[in-house]
């Protein structure tokens, strides 16, 4: 995956410090070209962003983006920890900085370092939350915030856990971390079992003997074979059959052909059946008036269908 569009790079032009070599897919040439980009003053970071602001400067947007590679770079080394590679942790905290360096105001007395932290690492919090495993296991942002803080404060228990063999939280534990949180023992309790649990493959691949490999899908209940599911298909059957033909005979000729026209039948070209001005016409009578014979006799239909059922 590339790092970012026109972003990702392995060494510098010599006459350019600024101009970035396409990239060639070597994540510590593109890291090496990023931290030797120059840093900004801040005066030339305020006059940067105000051409942005003011004149829609693209090449001052890519100065602010260019000087500020290595803080994603830095941002990115903190999450290396979730088994994600580290490229797409630095893409992912490329487009927030991008986002960053859009919406920044030169006028708010902050530098661009303090504002992009956050954009930088909300994108990368939503990459991680999409990627780490196949099943979300944080959909709210309270579950995402306890995600966060869980898996960093397991790191303090850990050489406690290694000592007695345990790889999941005591009830001591459980209950510090849902006091320093704020909230309460139960959602310690689930983020710790979704955290704990991996994926399993419903329909595993057959193994290499050729023998076809069991899994969950194969003890899971066929919806379509179940006696409630297969005696409702066959009510609807029997109303899209015999039930509509039992409605139609209740009706006088009149209003059977013009349901039957508008309903049931489809014209050569694929259409629909005839208009309500084409069988006024039929009738000598005006549209609103075929209109209205459609709808009682529909009225009727649907009585009929329901005592029939």
């Amino acid at each position: 995956m590339a790092l970012s569009s026109g972003l990702a790079a392995t060494a510098l032009a010599p006459t350019n410090p600024w101009t970035v070599v396409p990239s060639l897919g070597n994540l510590d040439a593109y890291i090496s070209a990023a931290n030797r980009l120059p840093l900004l003053t801040h005066e030339e970071e305020q006059d940067c962003a105000r051409k942005l602001r003011d004149h829609n400067d693209v090449e001052a947007a890519g100065r602010l983006v260019m000087s500020h590679l290595r803080l994603v770079i830095s941002i990115s080394r903190q999450y290396l920890g979730y088994g994600l590679p580290h490229g797409d942790l630095i893409q992912e905290g490329n487009i927030g900085l991008m986002k960053a360096v859009k919406r920044f105001d030169p006028d708010q007395g902050v530098r661009l370092v303090s504002y992009a932290m956050h954009w930088i690492k909300a994108e990368i919090h939503e990459y991680i939350l999409k990627n780490w495993r196949m099943v979300k296991v944080a959909t709210t942002k309270a579950q995402r915030k306890l995600f966060f803080n869980l898996r960093s404060m397991k790191q303090g228990f850990k050489t406690e856990a290694e000592t007695t063999h345990r790889n999941t939280l005591s009830d001591s534990e459980i209950d510090l971390v849902a006091a320093q949180l704020k909230v309460k023992r139960e959602e310690v309790m689930e983020m710790e079992t979704r955290m704990s649990g991996g994926d399993v493959l419903l329909d595993p691949a057959p193994s290499d003997d050729g023998e076809q490999a069991f899994g969950p899908i194969a003890y899971l209940a066929d919806a379509a074979h179940e006696p409630t599911a297969m005696i409702e298909s066959h009510q609807r059957d029997l109303l899209a059959t015999d039930g509509i033909a039992s409605a139609l005979a209740a009706l006088d000729e009149r209003s059977r052909r013009i349901v039957e026209e508008r309903w049931l039948k489809v014209r050569d070209d694929g259409s629909g059946g005839m208009t309500l001005h084409d069988l006024a016409a039929v009738y000598g009578v005006s549209a609103e008036r075929i209109r209205q014979i459609e709808v009682a006799a529909m009225k009727k239909m649907r009585k009929t269908l329901a005592e029939y059922a």
